[in-house]
């Protein structure tokens, strides 16, 4: 068993200059208000029940000095309570005493590379294993009187800071550990904001491509779109939709849900939409358009239980018929002056896309009539709660609303926007699946 460290005496905290810190010694490195103390650590070790709430830092010293003149002082904290101090011998100890109540790591850079070090040659590999080991804590190095230069890689590679071995006492180093706690911080506080930049735009990037431009120019159609992504997910799920309109004046819209809401689904969603686009413009539409589409998604899905569920809607250049296919998807609501608004025929759809091998989809032929309003939607606008019960909003439940709405005089925007507005207050709080709504306007 190894010699305990020897240490000098305790030195009041005026005297050792330790000022009050910037931040609460309780609690693992690097740990935020709310975030697990339980993640902390390398090893997977956890700390005692009550660590959190016992405000000591720890310093976890690792050496292997046979003579014993490493001397670490006593040091206090901010608060004028000792710094806690646990030693090891080699970097197999260290792994063990390496818990989430420790808070700084004071490593000799004298210790021998692990034995199985990928880099024997490579006088830092005991601390880029150490960095590796506890990518969480805070690292000083300890080096050689004059060896600055070993001192400043060491910081590079990424230690906090590098003290000299003859210049250690409890000023320099219950400073240098606050330091280096809080440079920790900082620095992981900063690749955190990073990283949800980085996610903010991928999900620009996944929010182009499901919700995108539509190409009407020459249309007199009227467009409107709205999406609310599920609260219950930082990503758009796999809602999407597009309208485009052909040299041959036909105006193309479509709507489609991938099942799932992560980042997976969304990309197929977006390469479904894309698809879409690109054979549509190639002059495909109903059932070949569809079986296109579904073989687009068995290649491209992860397994075999994801589907996707989809509406299409080809509007002749006159405005007045149109073409229907639904793959698994609710039909599109249909409002005309004059006429209560109602549900287009859905008794011919077929069945969502990659459900079954060689499935065929009828194109219906409607008749729209001079002036209409056609409202497609995914099923998350129907499928939110009432009330206190399990009872769902359901297409009746829907059109009932989408009736009032147009009978208080709104259109367009205003109107999805009250739609969805009102279908979260029914459900009594933010909706747990994505709403994606499109709108085409036609004035006679």
């Amino acid at each position: 068993m190894p010699a305990p460290i020897p240490r000098q005496r305790a030195i009041p905290a005026v005297e050792s200059g330790q000022a009050p810190a910037a931040f609460s010694p309780g609690g693992p490195p690097g740990v935020e208000p709310g975030e697990p103390a339980g993640s902390g650590s390398a090893t997977g070790a956890t700390a005692p029940a009550d660590s959190a709430a016992t405000p000591h830092l720890t310093l976890l010293v690792i050496e292997d000095d046979p003579a014993g003149s490493l001397s670490v002082p006593e040091m206090l904290d901010a608060t004028g309570k000792p710094i806690r101090i646990r030693s090891a011998r080699n970097l197999t100890e260290a792994e063990r005493l390496l818990t989430d109540d420790v808070h700084c790591i004071l490593l000799d850079l004298a210790l021998p590379a692990p034995g199985r070090s990928p880099e024997p040659d490579d006088e830092l590999a005991t601390l880029k294993h150490v960095l590796r080991l506890a990518p969480r804590h805070a690292v000083l190095a300890l080096t050689a009187s004059g060896d600055a230069e070993r001192g400043t890689e060491a910081v590079r590679v990424g230690a906090q800071d590098y003290l000299f071995r003859d210049e250690l006492d409890a000023r320099l180093l219950s400073r240098a550990i606050r330091y280096a706690v809080e440079r920790k911080r900082s620095d992981r506080a900063e690749r955190r904001l990073t990283e949800s930049r980085l996610r903010a735009q991928e999900n620009a990037r996944l929010e182009r491509g499901l919700l995108p431009t539509p190409l009407l120019e020459g249309s007199p159609l009227r467009f409107a779109a709205r999406y609310r992504p599920g609260r219950s997910r930082a990503l758009l799920g796999g809602d999407f939709y597009d309208t485009v309109r052909t040299s041959d004046g036909t105006v193309h819209a479509m709507i489609g849900d991938v099942c799932g809401h992560g980042p997976d689904e969304a990309a197929l969603g977006v390469e479904l939409r894309i698809a879409w686009r690109a054979l549509t413009f190639a002059g495909l539409c109903g059932d070949e358009l569809l079986s296109t589409l579904q073989q687009v998604l068995e290649h491209e899905r992860d397994n075999d239980e994801i589907f996707a569920t989809l509406c299409t809607v080809d509007i002749s250049p006159d405005g007045r018929r149109a073409g229907l296919c639904l793959a698994g998807h609710p039909s599109p609501l249909i409002a005309r002056p004059g006429r209560p608004a109602q549900l287009l025929p859905y008794e011919n759809g077929g069945p969502a896309l990659g459900l079954l091998p060689g499935a065929r989809w009828p194109r219906q032929q409607v008749e729209l009539g001079g002036a209409w309003s056609l409202m497609l939607y995914t099923d998350g606008l129907i499928e939110g709660r009432i009330g206190q019960g399990n009872q769902r909003l359901g297409q009746d439940g829907m059109v009932d609303m989408v009736r009032r709405q147009l009978a208080q005089g709104l259109e367009g925007e205003e109107l999805l926007r009250a739609a969805v507005n009102e279908v979260r207050e029914l459900n009594g709080g933010e909706l747990t699946d994505d709403v994606a709504v499109l709108l085409l306007d036609r004035k006679q």
